[in-house]
């Protein structure tokens, strides 16, 4: 048995198919025993109301029968089921239930059985409150600073504070710049409320300054000017925490402490009452839920913490102190008392697994065997090392590589599960769309988890085949465009530079390559015969950057296997920016057209509809009157919506390509002609319409 686990000592599975979240779990001495000891009450949301008084019974199969101590079928799920002294005029402890639409308060009372079956408990309600909106969750205290019973507040779905005195309805308000629910607590020591707000930060209510708040009654725009005589609801104070908490806890064991607890989606902070930070834990993993529970230190706060790995973790302030294996991942804990065992901890399950448990550790009498000593074989031991070192060097070099196909990608990487283990991950890659791609290389991230539990990624890139966007075609003598790049090597075969068209190339020599791309543009590849350059030249500007990028980076590969390392390319030209300016005339006129033929759709769309009312009010009518011509005119109509869609359609469907291929191309040309050789002019960049340009 693990000695960092938490030990069950008595556990219970409720119902099946029922559903249980963070407010569904409470405990208390509900029946008022007088005891003191507490009483664990859940409630579902299949409307399932069960209480519970644990025990151990190791010696009979029917402990979880005998340990329920009531089980309630109500009419509506519960949200929050909360433990105090909600009705007036009385000391003793009663149970509130929150619906979506309802609050219930009930009294749970037990009578003394006078047969082996025990004691018979009863629910009875006391008073309920029929909700006119959608109710999130609940909090209660002593509000206005009144002792002797509790107060409740109800948060709605669309962010209204309902006010609750017992068996009456105090007031509403609507908390500012709502927009969903957050946890809710009431802070004893300064009489206000805590919640989270969408904006992600921590405000703080005074209790005097909602009921005073009479602007916030409705909701308002924050806009607009003040009544006469109203009050707008502002926080007393905020604290920015850029995450979505997932619960607030105020510890009620200590004044002296004065802290407020969060628990964000990867942090957790303490505040002290006036929104000052006392400090902050990052998590290294995704929490669940949270509950100080004691004061074990002098200005410090022992707090239970849940995560998502099913463990149940103690912490003092920031220090780990224990950490506790849970079957489950607990979506609400708490610290009960019970006759037999004092300070038990309570979990519960999102599936109804409710645990009572403790940490430390139990006797345990497993003696290990006496192993025979052997020396050593420094021998064997030095050729595992070996066998181990060579499946390591393996893996390392394994671990990015990459099986293409034409239009298939297979990626082998190497986890950690083995020495030497890996796992194929095949997927298809494909053109999505009429356009050449910006670019051919990909980035693939692989996350997986060790056998010990710990995270890892993994990364590499890899690089599809041009033939997956191109096919070789006939050379193109005349063309608008053209590039020409110097080296200082000896002109080479474009054959042994493309090798998977050499197979279907006409010019056996070398020097000429042409490739067609799926959008219709070709490209044609010149290499001189005399001098040291090569030519790229397309009636497309723009289509032109992909070959060029290609055959740049296939320069370098193959210079660098034959072990070249001074060489060198260049672009000697002056930068073609009337190309360039042409293609962004181009791409903003087509912004422009697309615009208007928008415009030119939604008026005779406009125009269409008017028409169908007014034909359709003539044929209702009893008394037949003439179409004066409406029916040739919705047909005209029609007609012109058809062609001023088929215009916007071709547009946009243009436009895409420009938008996107054309910015790609241009940011990759400048680290081109920034990084030439032989380029003597210094480049810059500015800005017209939205793309970079160089001068």
């Amino acid at each position: 048995m693990s000695l960092f686990k938490a030990r069950d000592w008595w556990s219970a599975a409720l119902g099946e198919g029922e559903e249980f979240d963070q407010g569904c779990l409470c405990v208390g001495d509900v029946d008022n025993s007088g005891t003191g000891h507490d009483k664990v009450v859940v409630g579902s949301y299949m409307g399932m109301l069960r209480i519970f008084s644990p025990h151990t019974n190791k010696s009979s199969d029917g402990s979880v029968a005998d340990a329920q101590l009531l089980e309630v079928q109500l009419q509506n799920a519960i949200i929050q089921v909360e433990v105090g002294k909600f009705v007036s005029c009385s000391e003793l402890l009663h149970l509130a239930v929150l619906h979506p639409r309802k609050l219930s308060v009930y009294s749970v009372s037990g009578t003394a059985g006078n047969v082996e079956h025990g004691d018979q408990y009863q629910l009875k309600l006391i008073y309920e409150h029929n909700l006119q909106r959608t109710a999130c969750n609940m909090t209660y205290g002593t509000f206005g600073g009144v002792t002797g019973h509790h107060s409740l507040c109800i948060q709605s779905m669309d962010g209204m504070l309902m006010f609750f005195e017992q068996d009456s309805y105090s007031f509403g308000r609507f908390l500012p710049g709502f927009l969903l629910p957050g946890p809710l607590v009431y802070n004893t020591r300064t009489d206000s409320f805590l919640t989270v707000s969408s904006a992600r930060q921590l405000e703080s209510y005074k209790y005097e300054t909602l009921a005073v708040a009479t602007e916030a009654e409705s909701r308002q725009d924050p806009d607009l000017p003040l009544k006469t005589g109203s009050k707008r609801l502002t926080p007393d104070w905020t604290f920015v925490l850029g995450e979505q908490a997932l619960d607030l806890s105020l510890p009620s064991f200590s004044h002296s402490s004065s802290s407020i607890f969060v628990l964000g989606e990867r942090n957790l902070y303490c505040l002290r009452d006036n929104g000052q930070i006392r400090f902050m834990k990052k998590l290294e993993f995704n929490p669940s839920c949270f509950l100080p529970y004691a004061s074990v230190t002098d200005g410090t706060t022992n707090l239970l913490l849940g995560n998502h790995t099913n463990m149940l973790l103690v912490y003092q302030d920031v220090t780990l102190k224990w950490a506790a294996q849970l079957s489950f991942v607990p979506v609400a804990v708490r610290i009960a008392n019970f006759p037999e065992l004092k300070g038990v901890v309570v979990s519960l399950s999102s599936d109804g697994h409710l645990l009572c448990s403790y940490m430390g550790t139990d006797p345990s009498f497993f003696s290990t065997p006496k192993v025979d000593a052997r020396e050593a074989d420094y021998e064997q031991v030095d050729a595992e090392m070996k066998k181990l070192q060579k499946f390591i060097r393996e893996a390392t070099r394994t671990q990015g590589r990459r099986l293409l196909g034409t239009k298939f990608l297979s990626f082998i990487c190497s986890l950690s599960s083995g020495v030497g283990s890996s796992t194929l991950v095949a997927f298809s890659a494909f053109l999505n769309g009429r356009y050449p791609p910006a670019d051919l290389t990909g980035d693939i991230t692989v996350s997986y988890s060790s056998p010990t539990g710990v995270p890892r990624v993994l990364q590499s890139r890899f690089s599809l085949p041009l033939a997956l966007v191109c096919a070789l075609s006939s050379p193109a003598k005349t063309t608008k465009f053209k590039i020409t790049v110097d080296t200082n090597q000896p002109p080479v075969n474009l054959n042994s530079i493309f090798p998977e068209f050499s197979a279907k190339s006409e010019d056996k020599d070398g020097n000429t390559l042409a490739f067609q791309f799926l959008s219709g543009a070709k490209v044609t590849v010149l290499a001189s015969k005399t001098s040291q350059r090569y030519r790229i030249q397309s009636d497309s500007f723009e289509d032109m950057w992909l070959v060029v990028k290609e055959l740049v980076q296939r320069f370098d590969q193959h210079f660098s296997k034959l072990g070249v390392k001074d060489f060198k390319k260049s672009f000697s030209g002056p930068l073609p920016l009337q190309e360039y300016f042409l293609s962004v005339d181009h791409h903003f006129q087509l912004r422009v057209s697309a615009q208007q033929y928008q415009d030119l759709l939604s008026e005779r769309a406009v125009q269409f509809r008017a028409i169908q009312r007014r034909l359709l009010t003539r044929f209702k009518d009893k008394t037949p009157a003439p179409l004066q011509n409406l029916d040739t005119l919705l047909d005209a109509t029609y007609s012109q919506v058809r062609h001023t869609h088929t215009h916007t359609h071709t547009h946009t469907h243009t436009l895409v390509p420009t938008l996107v291929i054309k910015k790609t191309w241009f940011l990759e040309v400048e680290s081109f002609y920034t990084q030439s050789v032989d380029l003597q002019c210094e480049s810059c960049i500015l800005m017209i319409y939205g793309l970079p340009l160089f001068r």
